[in-house]
């Protein structure tokens, strides 16, 4: 069973910071992480893998520093990497990003595709589905457990608000996780050794067989005019008194700012 994990490298959200002259955000000496959420995708593929055998493949849209993160996977226990590295993907929006890993997944090849829910320095959730979408195959988001899995089709649970859902679907499909799926494991020494050695393949614009008019900024129907920082407001109010007494005095505040 052939089954290819999407990943991301993202700036860690912890040290993200804004440009106050150019309101962008400020990429240089800010360490990247793998999208937490890929992590539980990475996870699922490589339990899918122990129990009923075939190969991960680890597949990532960035600039050459993304190397990094696939090491990583590769260090968890994937099997392959994949990193789609070209100057004519710059810019791109969701929908051009979800174009060019589904024209890199049909050159792969692949039964079971995982991705996470969302990034968390876009937080659109678009590109999983959208990615399922271009390559024509089911999708099913915000699986929270894997009931079965065979030759031909995969039973998994689907959380909703209230409760979950029950679906199966034929393969090949395209899964999208949340947190409450699995814990991710850590790197394995002897993963960290492989991963060193492992030859990371490249594929740009032409290996794809990608169309000009549907990657990097040409292809992108949406884009980012501006990124700003909310502005801060150190104003507060401290009220105190018995339980019954600071209600009070909280109703009184809302309905004096008519939020109430």
């Amino acid at each position: 069973m052939n089954i290819v994990v999407c990943i991301k490298q993202v700036p860690d959200t912890a040290e993200i910071k804004i440009n106050p002259e150019t309101n962008t955000l400020m990429r240089e000496g800010v360490p990247s992480i793998i999208n937490p959420f890929d992590l539980h995708a990475l996870e699922a593929g490589l339990q899918i893998k122990e129990k009923s055998g075939g190969k991960v493949t680890v597949l990532t849209m960035g600039p050459p520093q993304a190397e990094v993160a696939l090491r990583e996977a590769i260090s968890m226990g994937a099997d392959e990497a994949v990193l789609l590295s070209d100057r004519a993907f710059a810019g791109s929006d969701t929908w051009a990003t979800s174009y060019t890993l589904a024209q890199a997944i049909r050159k792969l090849g692949a039964d079971i595709i995982f991705c996470g829910k969302q990034a968390i320095d876009g937080d659109t959730a678009q590109v999983g589905p959208e990615t399922a979408e271009f390559l024509g195959i089911p999708h099913i988001s915000y699986i929270r457990k894997i009931d079965e899995v065979t030759e031909r089709s995969i039973r998994v649970q689907r959380l909703m608000d209230e409760g979950y859902d029950v679906v199966e679907s034929s393969l090949p499909v395209l899964l999208t996780v949340v947190k409450e799926l699995n814990q991710p494991r850590m790197p394995s020494l002897k993963g960290k050794m492989a991963a060193k050695k492992t030859e990371i393949k490249k594929m740009g614009k032409d290996e794809i067989q990608a169309d000009e008019n549907n990657i990097g900024l040409k292809g992108s129907p949406t884009q980012v005019k501006n990124i700003f920082a909310p502005e801060v407001k150190a104003e507060r109010k401290m009220i105190e008194g018995s339980p019954e007494e600071q209600v009070n005095a909280l109703i009184n505040e809302l309905r004096e700012i008519k939020c109430l």
